[in-house]
């Protein structure tokens, strides 16, 4: 259904710092920076993209918006959540926790404030 997630930052080279460490927690790879100047991490067929608004305006995070990145263990979940707390992160609802369906959630606030999760897939 979708090809990528575009949120704004500020400060991209804050936000690279943040994203390159949780992403690599993930197993991923470091994002890259496109011609257009927009942070690009592919991942497991998924891609988030970060960005300047291009209206010049300030970036703000999505009120009631989230983000979720799939992890294949609990591990990665809390690897994922000491790297984004390390690099700017804010840990926000719950620490990390099991929830009902099995699923292993944690939750952080990137520096520019957008609400990201990582989660392992339910398993009841």
């Amino acid at each position: 259904m979708f090809t990528h997630v575009m949120i704004g930052s500020n400060d991209l080279e804050r936000a690279r710092s943040f994203y390159d460490a949780t992403f690599v927690a993930l197993g991923g790879k470091p994002g890259e920076m496109d011609v257009r100047g927009r942070l690009i991490y592919a991942h497991e067929g998924g891609r988030l993209m970060i960005t300047k608004p291009i209206d010049g305006k300030p970036a703000t995070a999505a009120n009631g918006g989230t983000i979720g990145i799939a992890a294949a263990s609990q591990d990665d979940v809390l690897a994922w959540h000491a790297a984004g707390t390390a690099h700017g992160g804010t840990a926000i609802e719950s620490p990390p926790v099991e929830r009902p369906n099995g699923s292993f959630v944690a939750f952080l606030r990137d520096p520019d404030g957008n609400k990201l999760t990582a989660r392992t897939r339910p398993t009841k």
